[in-house]
């Protein structure tokens, strides 16, 4: 499986601000959200994809494992000081 980039995924820049990361994150969680698509996979799909990569930029902490390992940072039992070794 391809990637993701979580920072694509919500429209923001790698520099963006922890606001910037909430605000586009209300914006496009409203648009997609199941309650307002009833029915719609599409939508569905795009409202989890959109909760994993708010959930991985807005904690400060993922973020930087993001940024430095990329989603494989994120996995259980991810240990960054054997990666970086």
């Amino acid at each position: 499986m391809a990637e993701r980039d979580f920072y694509q995924i919500l429209g923001l820049e790698r520099s963006a601000s922890e606001d910037d990361i909430r605000t586009s994150y209300r914006k496009l969680a409203r648009k997609y959200h199941p309650d307002i698509n009833p029915g719609n996979k599409d939508a569905e799909e795009k409202f989890k994809e959109i909760s994993v990569a708010h959930d991985a930029l807005s904690d400060p902490d993922k973020r930087k494992l993001y940024d430095e390992f990329g989603e494989a940072g994120l996995a259980a039992g991810f240990d960054a000081e054997k990666a970086r070794s």
